[in-house]
Parts: structure tokens; sequence; C-alpha cells
């Protein structure tokens, strides 16, 4: 497998329907598809995801390809989960969002969240014995959750039997970015 050879990969994304960080979503996952990735974004309802910058002005539009009550997330390889502030909070009362996070988590598959996604993980009680970074104003959330928090453009820490990626904001995409190629290019669970 070549350094960007992800083509037998599947990333799964999880959102809410209105609120994420438009650049949190839109760039990975174009990044991972113009590799050939498989990339499902997985919304609460089948409705539009309604993206935003900054958290208040309007960003694109996208359809997410199904639902979170319909995932099965032993179809992926990698979980990325975007920040926005309002997504993030909306995401982490879905139980539908802590049954995919805990999927991944306890098979050992990796987990990319940037920005505010990391609260998701916290409600999963995924963070306790992890090493992450996110969004500064969740570092007290994290450290409550038995998290490590550092302010880092990215921290990868693979204890515990399974990798976790996070990132601070939308300037850190790059360097996250490159992590997320870096996990999926080590062979899967099931060698793939």
């Amino acid at each position: 497998m070549t350094q960007h050879d992800v083509s037998r990969r599947k990333v799964l994304a999880i959102v809410t329907n209105y609120g994420v960080e438009q650049d949190e979503l839109v760039v990975p996952v174009d990044h991972l598809r113009g590799w050939g990735a498989q990339v499902d974004v997985a919304a609460v309802t089948k409705g539009p995801v309604e993206t935003l910058v900054g958290d208040r002005e309007p960003g694109r539009t996208l359809d997410p390809d199904l639902t979170l009550d319909d995932v099965d997330p032993a179809a992926y390889d990698l979980l990325l989960v975007p920040g926005g502030t309002l997504n993030a909070d909306t995401l982490r009362t879905q139980s539908s969002a802590d049954r995919i996070v805990r999927a991944f988590t306890g098979s050992g598959r990796p987990v990319a969240a940037i920005c505010h996604g990391p609260w998701v993980l916290v409600e999963a009680g995924a963070v306790a014995g992890k090493r992450l970074t996110s969004y500064a104003s969740l570092q007290t959330d994290i450290r409550n959750a038995g998290g490590d928090w550092a302010d880092l453009p990215v921290v990868t820490d693979d204890s515990g039997g399974w990798t976790l990626i996070t990132s601070r904001n939308p300037g850190d995409l790059e360097p996250f970015i490159r992590e997320i190629d870096a996990a999926l290019a080590v062979p899967g669970p099931s060698g793939t």
C-alpha cells in the first residue's frame, strides 16, 4: 500500500443536521475521497446537513449517506468526528452516536476528532487514560473525564488498544489529515 493508497478503506463521519463546522467535515472527506477511500456521512436524520463557518455563517449543505441509526460500525475502518459547537453538543446526546463510538473504541479501530468533536468521546467514556487535544474550552471536560489534555495542533494516542487522533480547530487540518492518512495506511483488523 502506497502512502496514499486508501482505496480499500471505509471511513464514517458522524454529524448532526445543523451546526457542523464546514471545513472540519468537508476538507477531510474531500481529501479521503480524492485518494479513493469510501467515506460515508451519517447524520441524525436523512435531511440535509447544514454546515457553518466559524459557528456563525452558513456554509455548504450536504446530503448525508445514511442516518446514525442505520450505521453498522463494523463496516468501517476509521471514525471521523468533526466539530462545530452546536454539532458536537447535540451529537453527544444521541444514543446512536454513543453506540458508534463505543463500537470503534471497543474493537481497536481508530477515531479522529477535531475541535469540539471530542465532546462526543467524553460522553461515550472514551477519553479516560488518553492524551488528546481539542478546542480549548473542552479541556476541563476532558480532564474531568480522565483525559490528559494538551494544547498541540495534533495529538495521536495509541494507548488502550485503539488510536485516537485529535486536533484543536480548522487551522490544524493539515496535521490532522496527515495523521488520519497514517492511521489508514496501517492494515485494519481484517488485514485490508
